[in-house]
């Protein structure tokens, strides 16, 4: 369960910083200072990698399991049970 919560709290982090970005992009139309996009791009991009690796732990330790119905046909030992 705290993985998940991790994952949200990442995405909404992914989020805030893309709204920021596009507020710096708004407020710095005019002007050469393109630093504060740049900034919010850099941690955006990160936040990203960081989601993607803590998808990639929670699949690889099985934390998060598939419960995609191709994929419990496919591979019925590895996707989550159906619910009933």
């Amino acid at each position: 369960m705290l993985l998940k919560t991790i994952i949200v709290l990442l995405f909404i982090a992914i989020l805030i910083s893309l709204f920021g970005g596009l507020n710096f992009l708004v407020k710095d139309l005019g002007g050469n200072n393109k630093k504060r996009l740049l900034y919010a791009l850099g941690i955006r991009i990160g936040l990203a990698g960081l989601l993607i690796a803590t998808i990639i732990y929670g699949a690889y330790t099985g934390q998060i399991k598939s419960q995609a119905p191709w994929d419990r046909q496919l591979h019925p030992e590895n996707a989550a049970p159906a619910p009933k």
